[in-house]
């Protein structure tokens, strides 16, 4: 069963970040764990209460928090936890120029001490063991790009929305064996490759986990994927979020056919294509959601109209990112 969060309830710039080499005595790599958090507080109080229970020592890991702009209470959250002396790995980084999730990862990598990096979302959970067993599995595998699994879980009673959600959202083995990434909620990378291949394209607002994933595969990487290690993350229950997720997804698939274009496509004919706009295949549905032949008919038939509206919501945020593209602030990689 998948912990449960809990919701109840100094800065550092980036140029007094310290040094910090492996742990050595068995040889496991030091982990540095970042996570990009913008406006919410219950959440990054939900990850730091479980990176702060693990068994690994404080001194094999580090936690890195970067704020993204934040304009309510977040950063107070993360300031109690930097009082508790028992968490001594936690610092707190600031990304206020640029407005993205990749441009704060991007912060978290350049203060990241460990050779092993990371990256979980605000709001995710772990099990006391994850960090030993990343830095295990790196050390044994000797992978240089890792997707964890990703377990989705509601509190409370699980509604149709949220249960497609679950069985539907976040298949990593998929991800990463059919359109080569790994989601960067449990991504698991050495610093090494990030060195060799750079970081994060902070232009984008969505879709940076795609660009990168694919990135490192064409460098000729294998890119490994593991069930034995989890991070649980939240389902979305109601229809809004789901179609909110679906249309930042639209226009990240614009995003990436803008930015390179011989790569992903022109973004023109990308938008309107009518096929974006035509119902999911059933093939489509057998493949993408998990144990979908056990489902009742009526629910696979519920599951066909919410896969529909969310198509059509990716549809439509591709056409908004083309008519409004965004803008994130952020200059074009020089490494691309």
């Amino acid at each position: 069963m998948a912990p449960t969060p809990s919701p109840s309830t100094g800065e550092t710039r980036l140029g007094e970040a310290s040094d910090g080499t492996d742990a050595s005595g068995d040889g496991l790599p030091f982990v540095s764990v970042v996570i990009p958090v913008y406006n919410d507080p219950a959440g990054i109080e939900a990850t730091l209460d479980s990176l702060r229970r693990q068994t690994a020592t404080t001194d094999r890991y580090e936690v890195i928090v970067v704020d993204n702009g934040s304009t309510d209470e977040t950063r107070d959250v993360v300031r109690e936890y930097l009082g508790d002396e028992t968490f001594e790995g936690l610092r707190l980084f600031v990304e206020d120029d640029v407005q993205g999730s990749y441009a704060a990862r991007n912060v978290g990598i350049s203060a990241a001490t460990g050779s092993v990096v990371a990256f979980v979302d605000a709001d995710m959970v772990v099990d006391p063991g994850w960090v030993e067993a990343v830095a295990r599995e790196m050390a044994l595998t000797d992978a240089a790009y890792l997707a964890c699994d990703v377990r989705l879980f509601t509190t409370g009673d699980e509604g149709t929305v949220a249960k497609y959600n679950r069985l539907k959202d976040l298949n990593v083995q998929r991800f990463v064996e059919e359109l080569s990434f790994g989601p960067t909620c449990s991504l698991v990378v050495t610093r090494t490759l990030l060195e060799d291949v750079g970081g994060f394209d902070a232009r984008l607002r969505s879709s940076g986990d795609v660009e990168f994933g694919n990135r490192v595969a064409a460098s000729g990487r294998e890119l490994r994927y593991t069930p034995d290690i989890v991070v649980y993350h939240p389902t979305r229950t109601t229809l809004g979020a789901l179609l909110r997720k679906s249309r930042r997804v639209g226009r990240g698939k614009t995003q990436l056919r803008r930015y390179y274009p011989e790569r992903y496509g022109p973004p023109v004919l990308a938008a309107l294509n009518p096929a974006a706009f035509l119902p999911p295949r059933p093939s489509f549905m057998r493949r993408s959601v998990r144990n979908w032949a056990d489902l009742p008919v009526r629910q696979q038939v519920a599951f066909l109209l919410l896969s529909y509206i969310a198509s059509l919501a990716k549809a439509y945020g591709q056409l908004l990112e083309l008519a409004s593209p965004t803008d994130t602030g952020a200059e074009k990689p020089s490494s691309r």
